[in-house]
């Protein structure tokens, strides 16, 4: 599947919203996801992102992430776990909820991008930058972890 009209279309969304912030810092959450020994990421034109994406008006953050999820990749979320959030000021103002999430079903890809499974060098070196954050964490959480 081609990810090209997602690129598109999100490059036009981020410059008219830098433009005119109408609703202020844009809610939106994602999931950690372990399968198969690494992450289940979505790859897209800018990069490797974690599944999720923007909150719908008045949505909870829960809500949006089981929705994107399911968008995204075609998993269903059986467990949400929420780990942390975080903002970021570019390139849009964002607030991110973040979620570690046990899943049902197969992977399949979306318009959005290509589903891959891939290990934590790979995203150190791929994610895009408004997820740097989330890897942060993996990486901090990972040095903490009894052996």
């Amino acid at each position: 599947m081609s990810s090209r009209p997602f690129w598109i279309i999100s490059r036009t969304a981020q410059f008219l919203y830098g433009l005119f912030p109408i609703f202020g810092a844009l809610r939106g959450a994602v999931a950690i996801i372990r399968r198969d020994g690494g992450y289940v990421v979505v790859e897209r034109n800018d990069g490797l992102a974690f599944p999720g994406g923007m909150a719908r008006f008045h949505e909870d953050p829960e809500k949006t992430v089981r929705r994107e999820v399911l968008e995204e990749t075609g998993l269903t979320i059986t467990t949400a776990d929420f780990k942390f959030d975080f903002r970021n000021q570019k390139p849009l103002r964002t607030h991110t909820f973040v979620f570690e999430a046990t899943v049902e079903g197969e992977l399949r890809s979306s318009w959005e991008g290509t589903v891959r499974i891939v290990g934590l060098s790979e995203l150190q070196e791929r994610v895009t930058r408004p997820q740097r954050r989330v890897v942060e964490h993996l990486l901090t959480s990972a040095s903490t972890k009894p052996t």
